[in-house]
């Protein structure tokens, strides 16, 4: 193992300390200009954080308090909290001082009318069925001939029909709830998928996850947390577990409204509960940069990953890299498209197996993925999907290639 091999994980949580030595001194800096508290305003209603919304607007009038526009905005929001005898004052208070336009004053009696009742809280159900073909379930490798050894112990052999990539079609179900726990702040979500295959049932799964997210402030930063548990099983057998805990902050950068830049830095521990010398830890650092205008979004991250394997791992530990490019557009009024690109890199430090494979792993993995979505109905959408995976190793036992076409029905109940 090299010194900078070793030191990588520690610059990883050097960087996460710079980031936080940052996000302290921004939060002491002096407070920002009426127009940023007015856009951060905005942003915290969008991302329906009520709360945090509320205290910026009630900000923002004391420095400008002829800020109409802020003055309705933390009216509604107080109806919207339930706050009804705060909300009226200020609807008063619009009337009176600014002779609100006839779409203002037809807003603003909507509300008198319903009433300020305490918040629901809000909760998001969806449901995807799918059907498809994977050309290769197993991920068998795409070359059937291999070698051992080196030099005069060099051997070739040729991989047994198991080991080759298998075809299939199969069936799958997903499931995600999303429900607030606090109004305007902590989420919890739980999620469930099912994948079951006509003929090849021993890679049949079940993937369960459940967690929270809370978002908070830190001066003029926005930062959430979030924590989860998942399990999957393999042919009706626990075959891995994981823990995720991960922050994610955005930096007070002057952008335009459609963009976001940010950082997200987690660990997972991973546990393989019938498999010796497979557990590890997986660090990770990754900006993300993220655009949304009307029916059209895009991301773009780019991110580090040190995964410390936790016994005596075939290959040791392992460093890596993940880069992927997302877009969602409309193409038309019945059609939306979706492109993606990922590719993820790892290098192993030891070599893999000494005597029979002297070399140590370099894994490249590239995926590509396009979709065209059709809305039949309110609620509810039919997707068709191809999608393709490419894996490279200096390893010929482990490369593969693999296909997958699938049409799927989703609905989404809010």
């Amino acid at each position: 193992m090299t010194s900078a091999s070793r030191i990588r994980p520690w610059a990883m949580l050097a960087l996460a300390l710079a980031i936080s030595v940052c996000a302290y001194t921004t939060a002491h800096a002096d407070p920002g200009s009426s127009e940023d508290l007015y856009l951060d305003a905005l942003r915290a209603i969008h991302e329906h954080r009520s709360q945090d919304a509320k205290d910026i607007l009630s900000k923002l009038i004391t420095i400008e308090p002829q800020h109409a526009g802020a003055l309705l905005d933390l009216a509604i929001i107080q109806c919207e909290l339930g706050n009804a005898k705060e909300a009226e004052n200020l609807f008063a208070d619009i009337v009176t001082r600014f002779a609100p336009a006839p779409a203002i004053l037809e807003v603003i009696a909507k509300h008198r009318a319903q009433g300020c009742q305490s918040p629901r809280a809000n909760s998001r159900l969806s449901v995807l069925l799918e059907r498809g073909i994977d050309s290769n379930v197993n991920q068998g490798a795409s070359n059937p001939n291999f070698g051992l050894g080196s030099g005069t112990n060099h051997i070739d052999l040729q991989l047994l029909p198991e080991y080759l990539p298998k075809k299939d079609k199969f069936s799958t179900i997903s499931a995600d709830y999303l429900r607030e726990l606090t109004p305007g702040s902590t989420m919890g979500f739980a999620q469930l998928r099912v994948r079951k295959y006509d003929n090849l049932s021993q890679f049949n799964t079940l993937a369960i996850g459940v967690g929270i997210e809370h978002p908070w402030k830190l001066g003029n930063w926005n930062v959430s947390q979030m924590a989860m548990l998942g399990g999957l099983t393999l042919d009706s057998h626990l075959y891995q577990t994981q823990q995720l805990l991960q922050t994610r902050v955005v930096p007070p950068i002057k952008l335009p409204d459609s963009m976001q830049w940010s950082l997200i830095g987690g660990v997972t521990r991973t546990q393989y509960p019938t498999l010796l010398g497979y557990d590890a830890n997986t660090w990770e650092l990754r900006s993300l940069f993220s655009y949304q205008k009307n029916a059209y979004r895009a991301q773009a991250s780019i991110a580090y990953l040190s995964d410390r394997a936790n016994s005596n791992r075939i290959g040791g530990h392992r460093s890596g890299e993940i880069a992927s490019l997302q877009g969602r557009g409309r193409i038309n009024d019945q059609i939306f498209g979706e492109l993606g690109w990922t590719f993820q890199r790892w290098q192993s430090e030891q070599v893999y197996s000494p005597g029979l494979i002297d070399v140590a792993r370099n894994q490249r993995t590239q995926t590509v993925r396009a979709a065209l979505s059709f809305p039949v109905r309110e609620n509810h959408s039919v997707l068709f999907e191809v999608r393709q995976v490419r894996n490279r190793e200096n390893i010929s036992l482990f490369e593969y290639n693999s296909k997958v076409l699938q049409a799927s029905w989703l609905w989404q109940g809010f």
